[in-house]
């Protein structure tokens, strides 16, 4: 078998090195799913120590071609789980029947893609770990009044315990990335609806961020009229309000809409 060349345009960093590999998986609890999706597994570093776990049905999707010969190549006796296609356009209802985990070394140029789509389908899916660029794994756990605390800290922390496990050194791919990258766990929260109005929910977490340098009162005046923000919530700024203050926010803000 000859081995796949990472490409460049798919953002593909080959890992390289064994024992991180199977740190990543064995990052996995396996609490409340059977079933684990890799996204992009490459030359299968990743999924050789998937395959050691035999009691879970593991799937593996990837958008080249060339990965998908040669892992169909290298797991002769999985072929059948092993989907040529793109995780952000997949249908997991023609796949999954069940709750299921997703993995990976992910492409960092689609990464945020990856844990929006995952956002849309938390019902299906309660764990998650991955692979990203360190900043954006930073992102991803980033607490109130620190400069990496956006839309997605807000979104993920939301619905999940986003954990921040360790970080990779640029030579332990091929070819190495220019930056460095980080190992991060989600696991689904047991109450994860929101006790409020989420679509209205998720349009000020994103209006609140898009102006993050603006007041509330400025920031949110596309979805309420500013006579109406008497409180002094309205008078600070979205990077300073935890999860629950968003929570809080949109109940109130609903409120006065309804009234």
């Amino acid at each position: 078998m000859n081995k796949v060349q990472p490409k460049k345009r798919l953002g593909q960093h080959f890992l390289t090195d064994k024992n991180i590999a199977e740190k990543i998986v064995n990052s996995l609890t396996y609490v409340n799913y059977n079933d684990v999706l890799e996204i992009g597994p490459g030359m299968g570093v990743l999924t050789d120590f998937l395959f050691k776990n035999s009691m879970n049905r593991i799937k593996l999707i990837d958008i080249d071609t060339e990965s998908v010969l040669y892992l169909k190549q290298k797991y002769p006796e999985h072929t059948d789980n092993i989907i040529e296609g793109d995780f952000l356009k997949l249908n997991f209802d023609i796949y999954f029947q069940d709750s299921f985990a997703v993995i990976g070394n992910f492409p960092y140029n689609i990464s945020s893609q990856i844990l929006f789509k995952v956002l849309d389908y938390k019902k299906n899916i309660p764990e998650l770990v991955g692979m990203f660029q360190k900043e954006v794994a930073e992102r991803c756990v980033a607490q109130p009044k620190s400069k990496a605390y956006g839309i997605v800290s807000v979104l993920l922390q939301a619905y999940y315990d986003v954990e921040y496990l360790f970080t990779v050194k640029p030579s332990v791919f091929n070819p190495p990335p220019k930056v460095q990258s980080a190992v991060i766990r989600m696991k689904r929260k047991s109450n994860y609806a929101l006790n409020c109005n989420e679509k209205l929910f998720w349009q000020i977490v994103k209006a609140g961020f898009n102006q993050r340098r603006k007041t509330l009162k400025n920031a949110l005046s596309v979805l309420l009229e500013k006579e109406k923000m008497t409180t002094l919530i309205f008078e600070r700024r979205a990077e300073t309000l935890s999860v629950e203050e968003f929570i809080a926010l949109t109940v109130h803000i609903e409120n006065i809409k309804q009234h």
